[in-house]
């Protein structure tokens, strides 16, 4: 598939990497591709594009919104909404506030009751909107491993086939994934994000994931 990156952060170079690496064709959004890190990761990933946010969603027939909670409106304003109409987008975005944390604790700038998943739906409408890759780190997002088996991706939206489709790249990446249902579900899913930094803050410790354990 024709995967089109809307940021060229970490997350963005990880996933698009990821993309790669299983055989899709990739290109990475970006506002600027002269940025020193973004030729450097487009030397070691020569069959890789590079393009404008523009040009990767109309790049794209699976979108990656890859940039900060606080940006992402701002980045498909860029994009030109009418680039998502129908199409799978993955996001992997967190509300996370230009606040520092307090003991270890994010703050957001959503709340329970609107996540930025939603906002995001609202803003496109049309298109099969998937959270997913918001709860790990980027050093796990592709090919995690740990002693306890596949980490666990949570996953929610409104598009059963879209589900599906994410899934089966999930499934690709390293993952084994549980569908929470629909896009109301971000509510809980996104506060994982802030669960799974407050090791980080407190202990220094950023190598663990999340798992679902059933009977």
């Amino acid at each position: 598939m024709k995967i089109g990156i809307i940021g060229s952060g970490v997350v963005g170079q990880v996933l698009g990497k990821g993309f790669l690496s299983e055989g899709h064709k990739v290109m990475l959004g970006t506002r600027n591709i002269s940025k020193e890190e973004v030729v450097k990761w487009k030397k070691e990933n020569p069959t890789a594009l590079l393009g404008s946010f523009q040009e990767t969603a109309q790049f794209g027939e699976i979108i990656v919104l890859a940039v900060s909670g606080l940006a992402v409106e701002d980045a498909i304003q860029l994009a030109g909404k009418e680039h998502f109409i129908d199409k799978i987008v993955i996001d992997p975005t967190n509300p996370i506030a230009a606040v520092p944390p307090d003991n270890g604790v994010l703050k957001f700038f959503t709340t329970l009751e609107e996540s930025l998943m939603e906002r995001i739906q609202k803003i496109l409408p049309v298109a099969k909107i998937v959270k997913a890759f918001n709860s790990a780190g980027n050093a796990f997002m592709y090919k995690p491993h740990f002693p306890g088996g596949k980490p666990t991706m949570f996953i929610c939206g409104n598009d059963d086939e879209a589900k599906k489709t994410v899934t089966e790249i999930l499934t690709s990446f390293g993952w084994e994934t549980e569908d929470m249902g629909k896009v109301e579900a971000a509510r809980v899913i996104e506060p994982l994000c802030i669960l799974w930094c407050i090791p980080g803050y407190i202990r220094n410790q950023w190598t663990h994931a999340f798992k679902l354990l059933k009977m």
